[in-house]
């Protein structure tokens, strides 16, 4: 499997899928761009190119990834918390070894990217 996506996470894309009345599927993928050079892109896709996607279903969700984006986030697992002030979606990378203090910026080994504004 080359992401995780929790229990929490599934139930939050089907309630915004639901929401959107959308049959597209979950893109997941990175982005240059932000202030450690990297970012995350989550949304929804129905165009899917067979030659750039990585298409799957991952805990019931079906998801599409560029496959040059694969080795950036191998292993990462997307998680929903919820709390007092709200919620949000979580992203916890094993491959980022930098992050920047907004949490929505990334940098790895091997990808910079170009920095930005977070």
């Amino acid at each position: 499997m080359v992401i995780e996506i929790t229990d929490d996470a599934r139930r939050q894309i089907e309630e915004m899928k639901k929401a959107e009345s959308s049959d597209a599927k979950l893109r997941f993928g990175v982005k240059g761009g932000g202030c450690s050079g990297l970012s995350y892109s989550l949304g929804f896709d129905d165009e899917i190119n067979e030659e750039l996607d990585f298409v799957d279903t991952i805990n019931g969700i079906s998801v599409v990834i560029f496959k040059q984006d694969i080795p950036i986030i191998e292993n990462t697992v997307i998680d929903f918390k919820q709390n007092m002030m709200g919620g949000g979606f979580s992203i916890n990378n094993p491959n980022a070894i930098i992050s920047c203090g907004c949490g929505s910026s990334f940098r790895t080994k091997d990808k910079v990217g170009a920095p930005g504004d977070c």
